[in-house]
């Protein structure tokens, strides 16, 4: 697949403010299922752009404006190319008693542990060990993981925020991708299987936002991802941009200001398929 992604970031201020310093993180990674063919990111006001990788290999863009500004833009164009590289739903690749070596991989670590919005306290244990009951394979735990936060978990927009703790959504029941996401990590975690966060794009004619799922490690395959909120494994209808412990490692524009607390936020995403 090839897809053509225009992601608009709008701030209005009701007074003008300065020294805001910002970060980004909307440049997809180039890897075995995606390649970036271009890239533009384009900042109002102008501003001069510095890039570096982030401790998770994420493209990061910082800019400053100190001077009084009323408005930011933040608008980038992507055009890039998919392949599917998914493992199927039934795959039986590795035995749970093969997690210990993941223990011993260094790339696993972080996405063993609880982070800011993911903890694995004993409800979640109890929930994911209840969840995997019968299956003896990594891959297929994750999966059981996956169909049973898709079933009894309700999508519902405006239900949480970006903030809201796996904890809340659990108790909740309801929440939206990120939700879901945060919600399958702290299970997944609480079985020592290495799951880590993904922000991208789920390539659908009604795509209009940033979409997240989660990735599992699977000795001698790598990392493949899992969507809880459509109970699929992730195919080549997703880009990646970032990944992390949890989203507080992959918002796609932070920053900070000084001004008012009165403002607005748009964000739009047009994606369509390329020829």
């Amino acid at each position: 697949m090839r897809f053509q992604i225009v992601h608009r970031t709008r701030y209005a201020y009701a007074s003008p403010v300065r020294e805001s310093f910002n970060e980004i993180r909307l440049k997809p990674v180039t890897n075995e299922h995606q390649t970036v063919e271009s890239f533009l990111l384009k900042i109002l006001p102008p501003s001069r752009l510095r890039h570096y990788e982030d401790f998770y290999k994420n493209v990061v863009h910082h800019f400053e404006i100190p001077e009084p500004h009323t408005s930011v833009l933040v608008e980038a164009l992507t055009t890039v190319s998919t392949r599917s590289i998914a493992l199927p739903l039934d795959a039986t690749p590795a035995a749970l008693s093969r997690l210990p070596e993941c223990d011993r991989t260094e790339r696993c670590f972080d996405y063993l542990l609880p982070s800011r919005y993911v903890e694995w306290d004993p409800e979640a244990w109890r929930l994911a060990v209840d969840s995997t009951q019968g299956t003896a394979d990594i891959w297929q735990a994750a999966v059981a993981v996956m169909r049973f936060i898709h079933g009894s978990f309700r999508y519902t927009p405006l239900s949480t925020h970006v903030h809201t703790h796996m904890r809340q959504v659990i108790q909740q029941r309801q929440g939206v991708c990120q939700d879901f996401a945060h919600v399958m990590l702290g299970l997944c975690r609480s079985l020592k299987i290495p799951a880590l966060y993904v922000s991208g794009y789920l390539a659908t004619e009604s795509a209009s936002a940033t979409h997240a799922w989660i990735e599992v490690f699977v000795p001698d395959v790598g990392w493949r991802g899992l969507d809880p909120t459509h109970n699929c494994a992730v195919d080549e209808n997703y880009v990646k941009i970032a990944v992390g412990r949890d989203y507080a490692d992959v918002t796609p524009v932070s920053g900070h200001y000084k001004g008012t607390l009165d403002r607005r936020m748009e964000v739009t995403v047009d994606i369509r398929r390329a020829e």
